[in-house]
């Protein structure tokens, strides 16, 4: 039995022999112990502390261990004793290295360890490391970078390519960014023996785990339908198309690119918000026959409101009022039977307040709480601080032509927040599904050649100051299970302008 082993202190021994007696003095500790520090302090990286445990250490020393730990990518490392110590010149202790990086791997290594000064010290070669490391060679790990998985439309086929049209690669740049992830998978790696740029040997890999395909609802027939609509306008303009049963996003186009104005522009909704105004008053129990008036001017909290072109519409139904898009019917109607309380509670029941997350970046509709009866007045009929995107104002429609309002989605609804349908009222949809339909039959759109079953409302949306401000041009509407938002900035009346893109879209749709 070798005592050395056993021995934890520097001790006096009587030794006998032929000669006589002889006390000398033993090591201190035991081979387990030195190495058990060693590898406690290579954990934790303390190489000062490793150095001082060994014999004659290397200039190098420590260079050696943070080389290795840079040319693998560590993360993490822990290593522990196996066993007890082999005897032999030198003493042998058996290692184990648990390595975490890019590959997670471990290894059984030894130290060598001999007696010095009456201590245990390691007798230090680059096999410490790893047994198979020596002069020249180098362990260290590869990367192969992982191919992202395509991104589709609603077909199978792959938008993510540059033959892809430009308002198609604005929702790719999106999706790319939220779904990074999914699409990238992770990438492979390999843990290699080297010698200069020569691999010598594999060591350990790491499977890389492939990306995930993303399929989107973009629809490129009604994609290529909605930008041919859009060519002949010469202003910035957006149209975006949604399916109401479902809140699918099968079109969104912007002319020019660079700002995706269909989801991130913020404008005055003007008369479309008329459709949440009238659900708002038909809710609380006007309908559609009801007579109401339609000055061409009317004072409200001490501001005067007109129609379009100050047209005076008399006493007429609210459905002709609406088809007509009477500002001053709307503003006084709002004033004198709902409250700001109450027709915000409609916005929010079209979506306004909530955050829009169809899977790439998009503004939430905003409808804040009206100051005073003039405040009040503006936002019936979308005007002062009222704010939507085209893609908002898109669900409006959608709502109606479903009887739920749904949160749009580019992507499947499992990949995004949970989010119920907002039922609509059965008196709302009733009234609207009649008043939207007159709108292009007999009221501001009745001089564009609509397909059949199309309903629609008109918006221009003034903004900026002086006796005549500029306006955005507005139009929403639905036919089936289609609804579409168009916005032309700065283009003047919806009526003439948004009315006979929406138009041009529906009858360029391919039939199916």
């Amino acid at each position: 039995m070798r005592l050395r082993h056993l021995i934890t202190a520097t001790t006096l021994v009587l030794v006998t022999a032929s000669a006589g007696t002889v006390w000398a003095l033993r090591t201190e500790g035991s081979p387990e112990e030195t190495a058990e520090m060693f590898l406690t302090a290579w954990g934790r990286q303390d190489y000062t502390a490793m150095r001082a445990l060994t014999v004659k250490p290397p200039d190098d020393f420590e260079r050696w261990y943070r080389r290795f730990r840079t040319d693998l990518k560590l993360t993490g490392a822990t290593f522990r004793v196996l066993g007890d110590a082999r005897d032999g010149e030198p003493v042998t202790v058996g290692f184990r290295a648990a390595l975490e990086g890019p590959v997670d791997w471990a290894y059984e290594g030894s130290l060598k360890l001999v007696e010095h000064e009456r201590t245990w010290r390691v007798k230090w070669s680059p096999a410490a490391v790893h047994p198979r490391l020596g002069t020249g060679l180098r362990i260290k790990t590869a990367l192969v970078k992982a191919e992202r998985a395509p991104i589709l439309a609603a077909d199978g086929t792959r938008i993510d390519t540059p033959a892809t049209p430009g308002s198609v690669q604005q929702l790719v740049e999106g999706l790319t960014q939220t779904y990074a992830s999914r699409l990238t998978g992770t990438a492979s790696a390999r843990v290699d023996l080297v010698k200069g740029t020569q691999k010598v040997a594999t060591l350990a890999t790491a499977t890389a785990k492939a990306g995930r395909e993303l399929r989107t609802t973009i629809d490129l027939d009604v994609h290529r339908a909605a930008a041919s609509a859009l060519e002949a306008v010469d202003k910035p303009a957006s149209l975006v198309v949604l399916r109401p049963s479902t809140g699918e996003i099968l079109a969104v186009v912007n002319k020019p690119g660079g700002f995706n104005r269909a989801l991130l522009g913020h404008y005055p909704p003007g008369s479309t918000f008329k459709v949440i105004t009238a659900s708002a008053l038909v809710a609380d129990g006007m309908t559609a026959d009801e007579r109401v008036s339609c000055p061409a001017e009317q004072n409200i909290g001490g501001f005067a409101f007109h129609n379009a072109g100050f047209k005076d519409y008399g006493t007429l139904p609210f459905s002709t009022a609406f088809a007509h898009s009477c500002n001053t019917t709307f503003g006084a109607l709002t004033v004198d039977r709902l409250g700001g309380q109450r027709l915000a509670a409609l916005a929010g029941s079209f979506g306004f307040g909530a955050p829009v997350q169809p899977g790439v970046p998009a503004v939430r509709a905003e409808f804040p709480a009206p100051k005073d009866d003039t405040d009040l007045a503006s936002a019936s009929i979308g005007q002062g601080r009222v704010l939507a995107s085209p893609l908002n104002m898109a669900t409006v429609a959608a709502a109606i032509a479903d009887g739920s309002w749904r949160p749009p989605r580019l992507v499947a609804a499992s990949l995004l927040p949970e989010a119920e349908p907002r039922k609509l009222e059965p008196e709302i949809l009733r009234a609207l599904r009649t008043l939207m339909p007159a709108v292009v039959v007999e009221g501001t759109a009745s001089a564009v050649s609509f397909p059949s079953g199309t309903a629609g409302k008109t918006g221009t949306a003034e903004f900026g100051s002086g006796k005549e401000p500029p306006s955005h041009a507005w139009f929403i509407g639905y036919r089936g299970d289609l609804a579409f938002s168009i916005v032309v900035e700065g283009g003047g009346a919806g009526s003439t302008v948004a009315a006979p893109i929406a138009s041009r879209f529906l009858t360029g749709l391919p039939q199916r």
